[in-house]
């Protein structure tokens, strides 16, 4: 018996709904550094519910008569979507106010490996050997692109926060690949975004937070990214219907690569391990495609 890689008859390694993927991390990529600005003007949970309601309300808007057909599941399966998106960005922008941009990236990059972990504790769906193998090149990608400084073990309010919302980023990508097949993206999409607007300027006054003093850097940012995230979380639903859990999760691993991308073009200086780094991503991502082909010899 030989055992061969094969990816199948196709040349080129991606599917539509995987393309569509790679483009959002690229767009994903930009956020940290639009984020990290805002904060200098803005508290986290305004600033995510302000992004998120926005973001609803233009979903509201585009799919208003697909939303007459909405059904008690695609209400659940929303919320249930929207409160994790809720806990990831807002946990994340929170511990953004007290750690370096590296060491969030770092402890974010946590949700690749919890991924898997959790499909298999949870959903009883073991992930396959070259997903594996892909889950841990791209991890080890992530840790050489935060950095020495982002390995430190030091654990303080924003690092607990942001290890909380690497959990909570997991959940999400399982509750969309759980739900994605059995709904309409257009009404989830609406249910999730205002669900997650919404809870983050609940949590306001529970953590203290007030409505901060106007400035057009935060409003544009929120509104811009608001506006993007329908885009976003729609092309997420829809590709998340045919791309599995780990799969997705393999590429979302690129977004600190475009990150120090844009982080680059803005006068950051990479050095030279994030870009040995940035190659393990990408060859995770391939290599994720890759299938163990079992074959018989002739002798």
């Amino acid at each position: 018996m030989l055992h061969m890689f094969d990816r199948g008859k196709a040349a080129w390694p991606f599917s539509r709904q995987e393309a569509a993927l790679i483009a959002i991390t690229m767009l994903w990529g930009t956020t940290f550094l639009i984020v990290h600005l805002a904060m200098r003007h803005s508290g986290p949970f305004f600033f995510v519910g302000l992004r998120f309601v926005t973001a609803g309300l233009v979903a509201l808007l585009v799919f208003r008569r697909a939303l007459a057909g909405l059904t008690r599941e695609e209400l659940w399966a929303g919320t249930a979507i929207g409160v994790s998106i809720f806990l990831g960005y807002g946990l994340q922008t929170l511990g953004l106010q007290t750690i370096s941009s590296s060491k969030s990236a770092f402890i974010t990059a946590l949700y690749v490996p919890l991924v898997p972990l959790l499909q298999w504790l949870v959903l009883r769906e073991a992930p396959k050997p070259m997903a594996m193998l892909g889950i841990v090149l791209a991890f080890a990608g992530l840790v050489l692109l935060a950095g020495p400084e982002a390995g430190s073990g030091a654990i303080g309010p924003g690092e607990l926060a942001t290890i909380l919302s690497a959990f909570a980023i997991a959940a999400e990508i399982l509750l969309i690949g759980r739900f994605a097949r059995r709904v309409d993206v257009r009404r989830i999409t609406a249910v999730q975004l205002l669900a997650a607007g919404l809870l983050s300027w609940a949590a306001m006054p529970v953590l203290g937070e007030t409505i901060p003093a106007f400035s057009w850097v935060w409003l544009a940012a929120a509104i811009g990214l608001g506006a993007a995230s329908v885009a976003i979380q729609l092309t997420i639903n829809w590709a998340q219907r045919s791309v599995a859990p780990v799969r997705a999760t393999i590429i979302y691993a690129g977004e600190p690569v475009w990150g120090g991308v844009v982080g680059r073009l803005a006068g950051d200086r990479l050095p030279p391990e994030a870009f040995v780094g940035a190659a393990l991503v990408l060859a995770g991502t391939l290599v994720s495609e890759l299938r163990l082909r079992r074959r018989r010899v002739s002798d």
